[in-house]
């Protein structure tokens, strides 16, 4: 089925295939089963989303166990994943499925049992710690192994056994311990990863780095459809299902699309090489949806069991920990991570608990709507929960990890330029509030993390964007995508007047790629890692500008 352009009630034009007409009628059946969001309680929620997929509600306790040496295929197919380093403890994952394109994965509803080793070297010479794990049919058979009591700051390599399968290795780390004196800590920064627009030819450069961790701002999949032929990836020696040429509904769909890009080698490659903090952002589970309220503007009750789907499915193929999982429609992703007294990490989720997009999310000029001192990007909760770990920071740098740009972008040359409904832009009074908490707070060296632009972008952000003198308060550093967007350009037709209208902007550039930026005691530094192509593989890579921001002096200056 070809894809085609729809323009949506908030008026964004994206290419759908249709769903099947009995996807949207399990989610209008079960929402018949709720009330207002108000009522949508956990137990209701969870109740409808099994309704919706036939899954049970509770766990796999009474599932009956498949003998692992049945598994006649490798099942290791998804390769292997860890993330959110803390002091001393790692989480790992991995989920079995030998037919990663199935919705089962090609398991049977049973339980399996799946041994795991964690090492300090890549021959697992030296055992530090081993143990079994169960994956459970309800989650996708997918693992997530939490250890605890290792060293702090320390290297591991870990694998996992399922019979007589064994998985590729990965490697991992501890952070430091919260009080340690860290001179240096080097990251990545990735988003937006559109299957059907190319290969992931950034990540196969990303797993050759020198990195601590990996931040991913968003966009690790997306619903729309994917042709037989990979779309832009115009394979000639594969043909990919047809299931695939929808877009996403259900928790079936969001499995199989994880199958789908977890396929590809190179994403499994950096998994492997590197923990990885992951954040989503729309695409997870429908574009520029805010909150309750879908992008068609449709019911919201129909709409929170297509997320439930989209949220159960995003913990199940990511390395996330208990407090991670979802109830229901509900998932708090936001959370706090520390690399010893050098940085504070204060991952957001600005999709979830957002109000809806003023002026029909097109893009506007500011105005009594978008401007409304009750309007928020991040939630009530999630907002007082950042400024309240601010007040309490010890770190050097106060780094916040992301989706969508938080300084001013204005998109014309106008007197009274658009500007983007979507991003901080559309709620600047919670951009405002969020601003002067840091400052209230004395949040020294603020460094926010961004995606979703498709595009490299490197800010000051500036306690008035509209004075190109007022003061700068923190530097933003915007990660182009993995593939989104296709091949892109390294000057945008848009990119005169963005650097025109936009006095605070450093860098601007629309190559795919990622970012590393690392941090050290006097200052940190910025490199813009692209790539020449990603609609054929195997491009190079290359470092298309670099910039440091001093350790109390706010700024960017090109290297």
């Amino acid at each position: 089925m070809t894809p085609a352009a729809m323009v949506t009630a908030k008026g964004a034009v994206h290419p759908v295939a249709g769903r099947a007409a009995g996807h949207d009628h399990e989610l209008r059946a079960a929402a018949r089963h709720l009330g207002r969001r108000r009522f949508l309680t956990v137990t209701g929620a969870a109740a409808a989303l099994a309704f919706a997929t036939n899954l049970p509600g509770t766990g796999a306790a009474h599932a009956a166990e498949l003998d692992a040496q049945r598994i006649a295929d490798d099942p290791f197919t998804m390769g292997v994943a860890s993330g959110d380093p803390q002091p001393g403890n790692v989480v790992l994952w991995t989920r079995l499925a030998p037919k990663p394109y199935e919705a089962d994965g090609g398991l049977p509803a049973e339980r399996v049992s799946v041994r795991w080793e964690l090492a300090h070297d890549a021959r697992f010479r030296r055992i530090a710690r081993r143990g079994t794990a169960t994956a459970h049919p309800e989650f996708g058979h997918s693992v997530h192994v939490e250890i605890d009591g290792l060293e702090t700051a320390r290297v591991y390599y870990y694998r996992f056994r399922a019979g007589s399968w064994i998985s590729p290795v990965g490697r991992t780390r501890t952070a430091p311990g919260r009080g340690a004196r860290i001179s240096a800590l080097k990251l990545g920064a990735v988003s937006c990863q559109a299957y059907h627009d190319g290969y992931f030819t950034a990540y196969k450069h990303l797993a050759d780095e020198d990195l601590d961790v990996v931040f991913h701002l968003g966009d690790y999949l997306y619903e729309y459809a994917v042709n037989s032929a990979g779309g832009a990836r115009n394979y000639t020696d594969r043909v990919l299902p047809a299931h695939f040429n929808r877009e996403t509904v259900t928790l079936d769909d969001y499995r199989m699309r994880y199958g789908l890009y977890k396929s590809d080698p190179d994403l499994r490659a950096a998994h492997a090489a590197h923990p990885f903090v992951v954040t989503w952002d729309d695409h997870e589970a429908e574009n520029n949806y805010a909150d309750d309220i879908p992008e068609d503007g449709g019911p919201s009750e129909t709409f929170l069991i297509r997320r439930a789907a989209a949220y159960r499915a995003y913990w199940e193929n990511q390395p996330l920990r208990r407090p991670q999982r979802p109830e229901g429609p509900d998932m708090q992703l936001y959370r706090r991570l520390h690399w010893g007294r050098l940085a504070q990490f204060d991952i957001l989720d600005t999709r979830q608990y957002r109000s809806d997009q003023a002026y029909g999310d097109k893009a506007h000029a500011p105005g009594p709507e978008s401007d409304d001192p009750a309007r928020t990007i991040t939630g009530a909760t999630q907002e007082r929960w950042l400024l309240d770990g601010w007040r309490t920071s010890d770190a050097l740098w106060n780094v916040v990890p992301q989706q969508v740009v938080v300084s001013q972008r204005k998109l014309d040359l106008t007197a009274e330029a658009k500007l983007s409904m979507d991003a901080w832009d559309g709620y600047r009074a919670s951009r405002t509030r969020v601003l002067d908490g840091a400052a209230a707070a004395g949040a020294d060296n603020l460094m926010v993390l961004t995606g979703d632009v498709h595009v490299g972008y490197a800010f000051d952000i500036k306690k008035d964007f509209d004075d190109p003198d007022s003061r700068t308060v923190g530097t933003e550093i915007v990660a182009t995508s993995i593939a989104s967007g296709k091949d892109g350009a390294e000057k945008p037709p848009t990119w005169d007047t963005y650097m025109k209208a936009n006095p605070h902007l450093k860098f601007f550039n629309g190559r795919r790629g990622y970012v590393t930026v690392a941090l050290g005691t006097d200052a940190a530094r910025a490199d813009f890692r692209t790539v020449s192509a990603v609609t054929t593989p195997g491009a190079p890579v290359a470092t298309a500008a670099s910039f440091v921001t001093e350790a109390g002096n706010p700024g960017l200056e090109p290297v």
